[in-house]
């Protein structure tokens, strides 16, 4: 007798490969970094999307402050968010991240959100209003934010981050443009694309980076037009990472990209003129993202240095 096939929304993952396994957080560390984001009401994508490096991150006392609560009004077919209509922004989200930075001593701080298309900015005034209270507060650490899309309103969104001037603009474009329709629905590749090369427009100095997920689906010389389709658009810093499903419910994971193979992509990142490339199986936008600050500007400074 045949046994029974599960629907797909139901389909067993695939067992992970030694390479992608880490092991549960336990550290004091992680339980003091998880106690101030509760104190403070901060929610982080560390949790929300279910990060494989949360144990090693929050034990060195580094969090990715999600801005905008924890309810996205996308459903992108990856992510582990919850999708739904979301509550009022917090106007004391602001200050809190601030606080959050100063009390974990952070150089660098991660920024980033869920999709609001419910609000007529899409969010752009709270990324701006975070890095105002972070210059304000803590005036050593540096930037980083993760943005979402802004669909139909990045012009003015962009233009109002850049002015506030974050260290670094980070947009992921997370898979190929073929699919899209099935990963990322909301979004369009192109406007993506389009966004990251209107920071540099309105600021050359200010830092961009961008993110792709492997083991979608996507073929090798798809991920090699994207990384074209980037410097195109002059982004500086490029990471990739395994794509992990998060639950029964995502879509599945294809294919484990070994970690010789994500060294052959970095190998062609560079030589097509990445300031930075990060690519690994554990690799996330935000992952050692302090260090990888640090050596993409003494990247600039060398170049700079060169052409002068």
């Amino acid at each position: 007798m045949n046994a029974p096939v599960l629907p797909p929304e139901r389909a067993p993952r695939e067992r992970k490969p030694d390479w992608i396994r880490v092991k549960a957080p336990t550290s004091a560390g992680f339980n003091e970094t998880r106690r101030l984001m509760r104190d403070l009401n901060l929610n982080t994508v560390c949790e929300e999307a279910a990060c494989p490096n949360i144990g090693e991150c929050w034990t060195k006392k580094h969090a990715t402050v999600m801005i905008l609560g924890d309810v996205c009004t996308r459903a992108c077919a990856f992510c582990n968010v919850k999708t739904g209509m979301p509550k009022a922004v917090d106007p004391l989200e602001p200050e809190h991240v601030a606080i959050a930075a100063a009390k974990m001593g952070l150089e660098h701080i991660v920024i980033t959100s869920v999709d609001r298309d419910d609000l007529p900015d899409g969010g752009a005034s709270q990324f701006v209003k975070v890095i105002e209270a972070l210059r304000r507060n803590t005036p050593n650490t540096t930037i980083e934010i993760l943005t979402p899309d802004f669909r139909n309103k990045a012009d003015a969104a962009v233009e109002a981050i850049v002015t506030a001037r974050p260290d670094v603009y980070n947009h992921n474009l997370e898979t190929v443009p073929r699919l899209y329709p099935t990963i990322r629905p909301g979004a369009r590749y192109y406007a993506s694309l389009r966004l990251l090369e209107s920071v540099k427009k309105h600021d050359p100095s200010i830092f961009t980076k961008s993110g792709v997920m492997l083991g979608l689906g996507e073929q090798r010389l798809e991920v090699h037009q994207v990384m074209d389709d980037m410097r195109s658009a002059d982004i500086d810093f490029l990471t990739m990472g395994q794509y992990l499903q998060p639950t029964p419910k995502h879509t599945k994971v294809m294919d484990f990209v070994t970690p010789q193979a994500f060294d052959a992509y970095a190998a062609i990142a560079r030589a097509k003129g990445f300031l930075l490339v990060a690519s690994s199986p554990l690799t996330r936008s935000s992952y050692h993202a302090g260090e990888d600050f640090a050596k993409m500007r003494d990247a600039r400074a060398a170049q700079l240095a060169k052409a002068g």
